[in-house]
């Protein structure tokens, strides 16, 4: 193979040094998950949602909203509060600082990944 067919250093892998990491580096496993994602979107909006909402509105069981709502605490995403409205027992969340700035990382992530895509490159 000569040198004009070999692919170019980006496509075997080689980096040059001074190259940026690419968007996707960027992307947090915990906030990126499409329930997860939509939950934080939900909570940056509204400032305080109960189950019931994120669960209609996000199209999810009982099971997975909870299950997500519990890696985003974990996580110091969010903030739980459970309560009653009356006599019926309510589970609020809230978004936290830490949780604002993960959403804020994760939508410059994907801007970047977007404005690479759309202009063909890194350029």
């Amino acid at each position: 193979m000569s040198a004009r067919d070999a692919p170019p250093a980006e496509a075997t892998g080689a980096v040059p040094d001074d190259e940026t990491p690419h968007p996707t580096s960027g992307l947090d496993d915990v906030v990126h998950q499409k329930a997860r994602l939509g939950i934080l979107a939900v909570l940056v909006e509204t400032e305080k949602a109960d189950f019931t909402y994120l669960k209609k509105l996000l199209q999810l069981t009982d099971g997975n909203l909870g299950r997500h709502i519990e890696v985003l605490a974990g996580s110091g995403l969010v903030h739980v509060e459970k309560g009653y409205a009356g006599k019926r027992p309510r589970t609020w969340v809230t978004i936290t600082r830490a949780g604002r700035r993960a959403l804020d990382e994760e939508m410059a992530a994907i801007r970047e990944l977007l404005r690479r895509f759309e202009s063909g490159g890194p350029g």
